[in-house]
């Protein structure tokens, strides 16, 4: 495994399903590991089993991702307590569960899935990147999906969150040119967790992509081994990472673009 130590990990959505073993595997790679989620007495139980099974320093923060004062006195908290943020994880966010067409979606339901992914993202990284640049040292990661880059009829909310957040990695990733910042999307496959065994379109599913791949991945680029997929999409389970070290994309390979019509499309 990569050895992160000295490293300060920050995770969103840590206390269950993916952000739970993401926490878990970078702290097993030396990592001082904040997690961030709501629920305070789930969280602070995960960390602190995290800490005693790998012996590594954890912090847990109760926040709500989509409050600007809550995000940042959480980030507050986990520079004073564990120091400079290093690696920043977007995990967070809820799923469409009434996994209807979106005329027939609650309005506030629907906005609310949407704000977890997009706002909890762009308020994380509001309150973090600017420490980054300062040191001139870091790594954002957004949990992107295959529902990013196509539309779903069910759960459209969740693709607009996820496709937002493609977006906004891109923008940062640009504006992040000529330093030792990067931002990266990356799909986690389909761990089997319990959010992805709520959802109706996995019922019966099997093929599950094994936690530790995402965790692999991660650990990769907060080890400034994919610097040359800032601001592009990766997807654990399907991409080598090995073949990823050894590739460098180019043009706007693995980034959101319309695809022209023909040769006289004159946005082509």
């Amino acid at each position: 495994m990569a050895d992160l130590s000295g490293q300060v990990a920050l995770v969103t959505g840590a206390s269950t399903g993916i952000g739970r073993h993401l926490v878990e595997g970078l702290a097993a790679r030396g990592m001082a590991v904040a997690g961030v989620a709501r629920t305070e007495d789930r969280l602070r139980t995960a960390m602190a089993e995290v800490a005693a099974a790998t012996g590594a320093r954890t912090l847990a923060v109760a926040a709500d991702v989509t409050d600007r004062a809550s995000v940042e006195d959480a980030v507050g908290r986990v520079r004073e307590e564990l120091g400079p943020v290093e690696l920043l994880v977007n995990n967070a966010g809820l799923i469409d569960e009434l996994e209807v067409p979106l005329w027939e979606a609650d309005p506030d339901q629907w906005w609310d899935v949407v704000t977890s992914h997009v706002k909890g993202g762009f308020l994380l990284a509001r309150a973090v990147v600017p420490w980054m640049v300062l040191r001139n040292r870091g790594r954002v990661i957004s949990l992107a999906s295959g529902m990013s880059t196509r539309a779903n009829p069910d759960y459209s909310a969740y693709s607009v969150a996820k496709t937002g957040l493609m977006r906004l990695t891109e923008s940062l990733a640009t504006a992040l040119e000529g330093s030792d910042v990067r931002a990266f999307d990356l799909a986690p496959g389909v761990v089997d967790t319990p959010m992805t065994r709520s959802m109706h379109m996995w019922q019966g599913f099997a093929d599950w992509t094994p936690p530790e791949q995402v965790v692999q991945i991660v650990a990769a680029i907060a080890a400034g081994e994919l610097d040359q997929w800032s601001g592009r999409f990766v997807r654990a389970g399907k991409d080598d990472l090995d073949v990823l070290r050894a590739t460098t994309p180019e043009g706007a390979a693995r980034q959101l673009r319309l695809r022209p019509y023909g040769d006289d499309d004159p946005l082509g």
